[in-house]
């Protein structure tokens, strides 16, 4: 019977597995007790073999390597489904917010951007614009560029949503005047095997299929997700608008219904290889399709104001076919090195998409009163286009001490858009081409990019040093034309600040700085004058230049004892050369009338200032609340000789997140927002990104917020879900929800110019209730592939010593 002495200490290991316990008495025998969660507890006795009064002794045997120790899997720990810890629907931290999405009820059966409502800091309008702070943020997909739009990721395939209002000079600099918007997919890496099914249905008898599957044997990871979705989307809307060019000046009043049926499709799949407990291989896959028929109707009503008033009425129907084809693949490396903190990345993110779209347009006029029919206009547009995207990225980080380190990376990344548009009328009865409105255009842009950071903590006060070095070039051409424009952008420094001071165990502080640009995207450049809607022509300005964006931002972080959070944030953004909408009088080629053209110029400068609290709070043990409310005040300088500025609106909205946890494995989630009158957004958003989506022409009058002057109206809505969890482990849930419960989601525009007076209404998909299931399976078993009787796993002791991954 061995003797121990009484003697105890401990430590985590790092994630290579390695440890040292250091100060362990020379004399006597000890007992090493190593456990890990889901693994079974090993012990090993201890000594170093030198008695009292050994003199002599070596004394390199003070220092024991214990060699590799192989624990083995707990397989009883779970009998048929894993189990995994609970995370909270949103994690504060200082410098981002992580919304965790199996949390969000109301989302469920959805697409992204039923996802981006729920989440702080962020606003969508009634197309599934989002926007960070009343501007447009980046949208990543898992920390990469991508041709997808949010409309196109189904919510059943994202794990979170990470929102970085302020990124340091680390991340891409691109984003302008808002920050990243980053969505991360599902993809597990437990021992064993879990997955998903799922299916639901909604009020207009749309359904949608999906699952996942991740399995983990030794040195493979595999994961596979799944999702297939209908739809079937209707809007309404009238627009009252008095045109102020032309002789006579004219009143309009619009009636406006769409109609869009369609489906999509979203299959991810790929796999981490193990080289070693250092070395990882991953290989991701994704394919995107979607088809789409929307249809429109429109009563126009046209009032001359002469004294006399004459009046003409037109009824317009469009309709549509459009389709998208999206293809991506990811080859990542990674290596742990043995210093903890140690790393290096590379990865290559590669994605094309293409898109078609027929839309065929036919206009009955009409003359009051009697409607005495006048005439037809027929107008087929037939489009196209492809968008290709690679980036190549590589990061190392190197700590120097232990709580300082420098990180350095690379990057670049390749665009190229071509895009075709035909016009074909029928004033002779059959489709006749129209040269003159028809374009087939066509670019590429390049960014160049290197940044390094250091980073120290000096006890309670940590600070961040950071520049980031761009360059990047545009061009664009036409070749039908014979045209090329060329733009090269300098190359731009762009440094940033983070300062963070913790004042108690439960506080901190921290003030940053940063500088951005805000690259013209495609459709800003765009020279092409789409006449498709004769009442609302908007074009492209290929002599756009980017804009730059100053941020600063002071954040305070409260944590509780009961871990509720509340973080307060005061930001203020300086943008030079911001770019925003503008109209601008032209004649119409095709029948010598004056029109109005909606493009887009660089206005000299403008600010946003706002004041944001984010709460966590754990009311009751059944309760939990998140609050979001953000005061902000904007301003835009055109800079334009006889453009009045316009005036500054204090605005704010707020939301409300609640989550209720029942008795019987019933769940409640009820959420709402409040929008007051705010300022017009410039729609900036370069980060923006073509490659098809839910378009399809036939749009709504008055859809485009064009120009710098003019509000939106309040808006508010509520959203709810509930869910019942049954079978053992609660495998599988049913859930119920619905959105714009009281029918108030609105999108309400008021806008003017030396031009015209404008105000649009619209409304869409109110009340929509889906119902859904979902059942989870799996098991936490390292042998899964293996005969029971095989005690030769793992034989190099990788899968084992990897026991931090």
């Amino acid at each position: 019977m061995h003797r121990f002495n009484y003697y105890k200490t401990g430590m985590l290991t790092k994630a290579n597995g390695e440890f040292l316990l250091e100060n362990v008495p020379v004399f006597g025998q000890f007992k090493l007790v190593v456990s890990v969660v889901g693994f079974k507890s090993y012990e090993q006795t201890v000594s170093f073999d030198i008695k009292p009064g050994g003199g002599g002794a070596d004394m390199g045997a003070l220092d024991k390597d214990l060699g590799n120790i192989k624990i083995d899997i707990e397989e009883k720990v779970l009998d048929n489904v894993t189990v995994t810890a609970s995370k909270p629907g949103l994690q504060l931290g200082i410098d981002r917010k992580v919304f965790n999405v199996d949390k969000n009820l109301v989302s469920a059966g959805g697409t992204a951007v039923d996802i981006m409502r729920n989440v702080p800091s962020l606003s969508v309008d009634l197309d599934g614009n989002v926007t960070m702070r009343n501007n447009s943020p980046q949208v990543f997909v898992d920390g990469r560029p991508t041709n997808l739009t949010l409309e196109q990721i189904p919510a059943d395939a994202i794990e979170s949503v990470e929102i970085i209002t302020n990124p340091s000079a680390k991340y891409d600099a691109s984003g302008g005047t808002a920050g990243i918007l980053n969505v991360v997919l599902k993809k597990a890496k437990r021992v064993g095997y879990s997955g998903s099914i799922r299916t639901n249905i909604d009020s207009r008898a749309r359904v949608g299929f999906g699952g996942d599957i991740n399995v983990r044997q030794e040195k493979i990871n595999f994961f596979l997700n799944a999702n297939m979705n209908q739809r079937k989307s209707i809007s309404t809307g009238n627009t009252d608008r008095t045109t102020l060019i032309g002789t006579p000046n004219t009143f309009l009043q619009q009636q406006d219904r769409n109609v869009q049926l369609g489906n999509f499709m979203f299959f991810r799949a790929g796999f981490d290889y193990f080289l070693d407990n250092r070395n990882t291989i991953t290989l991701t896959g994704n394919i995107g399709r979607g088809r789409f028929k929307p249809t429109a109707e429109s009563d126009i009503l046209i009032d001359s104001l002469y004294q006399v008033v004459k009046s003409a009425f037109s009824e317009r129907f469009s309709n549509s076919n459009s389709r998208f084809n999206n293809g991506g693949a990811m080859l990542s490396f990674k290596h742990n090195f043995p210093k903890q903190g140690e790393e290096f990345t590379a990865d290559v993110n590669y994605n094309k998409s293409n898109n078609s779209n027929a839309n065929y347009i036919n206009t009955d006029y009409y003359e009051l009163p009697g409607n005495l029919y006048t005439g037809n206009f027929k107008q087929d547009q037939i489009g196209n286009g492809t968008n290709e995207n690679i980036t190549i990225q590589a990061d190392y980080t190197k700590p120097l001490k232990e709580k300082s380190k420098f990180e350095i990376g690379i990057r670049t990344q390749i665009r190229k858009v071509e895009n075709i548009n035909n016009f074909f009328s029928y004033e002779t009865g059959s489709p006749l081409f129209n040269q003159l409105l028809s374009v087939n255009y066509n670019s590429t842009d390049n960014i160049y990019a290197a940044y390094g950071t250091y980073s120290n903590q000096l006890k309670s006060f940590g600070y961040q040093l950071g520049l980031r070095v761009e360059s990047s070039d545009y061009q664009g051409r036409l070749p039908d034309k014979n045209q090329v424009f060329d733009i090269k952008f300098p190359v731009s420094l762009f440094p940033s600040v983070f300062l963070s001071q913790k004042i108690t165990e439960t506080q901190d502080l921290q003030l940053n700085y940063s500088r951005r640009i805000n690259r013209p995207n495609f459709f800003q450049l765009y020279p092409f004058t789409d006449y498709s809607d004769t009442l609302n022509v908007s074009r492209g300005n290929p002599n756009l230049s980017p804009e730059f964006t100053n941020s600063i931002e002071i954040a305070y972080q409260k944590t509780f004892k009961n871990k509720d959070n509340l973080i307060a944030s005061l930001y203020y953004k300086n943008t030079n050369d911001l770019i925003t909408r503008f109209q601008e009088k032209e004649t119409d080629p095709s029948n010598g009338k004056d029109i109005f053209v909606n493009t887009f110029i660089n206005a000299t400068s403008s600010y946003i200032t706002g004041f944001e609290l984010v709460s966590r709070n754990k009311m009751t043990k059944w309760w939990e609340m998140t609050t979001n409310l953000n005061l902000f005040t904007s301003k835009i300088k055109t800079g334009i000789a006889g453009v009045e500025d316009q005036d500054p609106i204090l605005s704010w909205f707020g939301k409300l997140n609640n989550t209720f946890r029942l008795p019987k494995n019933f769940s409640i989630q009820l959420s709402g927002e409040y929008q007051s009158k705010t300022v017009l957004s410039p729609n900036s958003g370069g980060g923006g990104r073509g490659g098809g989506g839910f378009g399809g022409g036939g749009g709504m009058f008055g859809q485009s917020t064009s120009t710098a002057q003019g509000f939106v109206r309040a808006n508010y809505y509520v959203d709810a879900g509930a869910r019942f969890e049954f079978l053992k482990n609660k495998q599988a849930s049913i859930s119920l929800n619905v959105n714009d419960i009281f029918r108030t989601r609105r999108q309400n525009i008021y806008s003017e110019s030396p031009f015209f007076v404008q105000e649009v209404f619209r409304r869409r998909d109110p009340q929509i209730l889906r119902l859904n299931f979902n059942w989870r399976f799996g098991k936490f078993d390292a042998n899964l592939f293996k005969r029971k009787n095989n005690k030769n796993q793992g034989g190099d002791g990788s899968e084992n010593m990897n026991i931090g991954q």
